[in-house]
């Protein structure tokens, strides 16, 4: 449906809910898990807090103004990035996997799924890379694969248009027992094996198509 929609509308809409539904996320915050709610970062010195954000307006994506910059204990792997509703407590309103590297198209036809294998051209992936897959608008993931989970892309399968995923690094290809498609979406986990800071850039929102 979306799709069909012309970028002005698109913006509109998005400012709309910048006024409304999305106006009311005004923080984010770190996580060690993916999806939404979940443990987030605690401790430290200086101690780690939410950072207060606002909103872009007139844009597709919806962007946050300007970067924040955490403060993460010693011990902590930061996964996620959550935009939240209030400073404390709240309500989760979206998350990003770390690194908020770029989403890409993958599909899983039938010779996918005797194989259990994942088509994405030109993919860029190598062994132990991390991949999220999302569903998009009108698409079904494969089953086998789940939303909110990270994968390790493994060796084996692994060509310059299609890879196999495991649960574990270096273990067994996930089982792909039906067809789907929807985005993936690599993230890097940044280990802090010291007090340290974590900068966020960009956090967006959009229409797709």
């Amino acid at each position: 449906m979306s799709d069909f929609l012309t970028a002005a509308c698109k913006i509109g809409m998005l400012d709309s809910a910048v006024a409304n539904s999305i106006g009311t996320t005004t923080h984010l915050g770190l996580h060690t898990v993916l999806g939404t709610g979940g443990t987030e970062v605690t401790g430290g010195s200086p101690a780690y807090a939410r950072k207060a954000i606002t909103w872009n307006t007139g844009t597709n994506p919806k962007t946050i103004v300007a970067a924040v910059t955490f403060d993460v204990p010693a011990g902590t792997t930061v996964m996620a990035v959550q935009a939240w509703s209030a400073l404390t407590a709240g309500t989760s309103r979206a998350w990003l996997p770390a690194g908020n590297l770029a989403r890409r198209a993958f599909s899983v036809d039938s010779a996918g799924v005797t194989a259990n294998l994942i088509f994405s051209p030109a993919h860029g992936l190598t062994t132990n890379d991390r991949v999220v897959f999302w569903p998009t608008i009108g698409a079904v993931l494969p089953t086998g694969l789940s939303e909110d989970t990270g994968y390790f892309v493994i060796a084996t399968g692994l060509t310059t248009d299609a890879f196999s995923v495991s649960t574990t690094q270096g273990g067994g290809a996930v089982d792909i027992t039906a067809i789907g498609d929807g985005d993936l979406q690599e993230f890097v986990p940044e280990v802090f094996a010291g007090q340290g800071t974590y900068q966020v850039t960009s956090f967006d929102v959009s229409f797709p198509g």
